[in-house]
């Protein structure tokens, strides 16, 4: 790349991608030993719960079943994604396999989207067309399954900060939600004996999951078009930089998304040539405000130096600074 016409350059460029992949490798491994178990025990519950909703013509255990395999599906996806991330980054994917589990996010609240759908079709049919409903087996097993959902979201709560993960959190969290439904109209049938609130709880537990899918959908399309991370203030970021001592000015910003957790940030700042000299150290400092500013460890920032012609300085050469390791939360 080069500057602006008339002036000379000094390319520095700051790399935190040792911290970065080291980051990414450990929060992909944490991610691996909580969504296996979560996989194994909804996968058995997901037998239970289909057969328990075919037996009791409940359509409120069935769509519950159905979001209870989606989320099995979306759990194996999830525990493949973060498997595949601790792969080592190599000539072919110089990031690494980072994105695998922002493409894992994506299919699963797309495949929520569509069952959020096919269970709204079959809940209005059963409005228009009423079936029978054991509400005994239905209370019973969708108890069960709150109690399960309930204990599979404690477990995967502590890895939330990860997209991948926090997709399957919030597949449990609305399973468990749905199920406590399940549970209320089942009570109603029970008491009244009218089969209406079967498919009126179905159409509750669609509209909670095409809620609970949309925040992932919308994040995980801004990390893949490379958008600015979600809260992230880019007139603070500028500033920032701007602020940084023997900065003039600052352009080409662009921050990013990796993974969850590993945003990055290119930008070229331009300094008086009486700072030339010290293009290293404004270097630091700008990597070191951002890092400490907004968490922003993997930078690359180009410095550009103002008059350096008539400074009479070579101003084309090219440093790099060591990864450096942002302070313990």
């Amino acid at each position: 790349m080069s500057g602006p016409m008339g002036r000379g350059m000094a390319h520095h460029h700051d790399h935190g991608h040792d911290h970065g992949h080291f980051h990414d490798h450990a929060a992909a491994g944490t991610a691996v030993s909580r969504l296996g178990p979560a996989l194994v025990l909804t996968l058995g519950f997901v037998a239970i719960e289909a057969a328990a909703g075919w037996f009791s013509h409940s359509l409120g255990l069935l769509s519950d079943a159905g979001h209870n395999l989606a989320d099995a599906a979306a759990l194996g996806l999830s525990w493949y994604a973060a498997w595949m991330a601790r792969r080592p980054a190599h000539a072919g994917m110089t990031f690494g396999y980072h994105r695998v589990g922002i493409l894992a996010a994506l299919t699963n609240a797309v495949t929520l989207v569509v069952i959020s759908l096919a269970i709204v079709w079959e809940a209005v049919r059963r409005l228009h067309e009423p079936v029978a409903v054991h509400a005994g087996p239905m209370i019973g097993v969708a108890a069960v399954a709150f109690a399960l959902n309930a204990l599979i979201s404690v477990w995967l709560h502590g890895g939330r900060h990860d997209l991948n993960v926090r997709s399957a959190y919030i597949h449990m969290i609305g399973d468990a939600l749905a199920s406590l439904g399940v549970v209320a109209a089942g009570l109603v049938v029970l008491f009244t004996g009218s089969p209406l609130a079967d498919p009126i709880v179905s159409l509750v537990i669609a509209a909670l999951i095409l809620w609970s899918s949309w925040g992932i959908l919308r994040e995980s399309v801004t990390v893949l078009l490379e958008g600015t991370p979600q809260g992230l203030d880019m007139g603070r970021v500028e500033q920032t930089i701007r602020d940084v001592g023997g900065v003039l000015d600052v352009h080409d910003l662009h921050v990013w998304t990796i993974s969850s957790g590993l945003v990055a940030c290119s930008c070229h700042v331009l300094v008086d040539h009486q700072h030339v000299r010290r293009g290293q150290e404004v270097l630091h400092k700008v990597s070191s405000e951002l890092g400490h500013h907004f968490d922003i460890w993997h930078t690359t920032v180009q410095v550009e130096v103002d008059k350096c012609e008539s400074s009479g300085m070579y101003c084309d050469m090219t440093t790099a600074q060591p990864a450096r390791v942002p302070p313990a939360d």
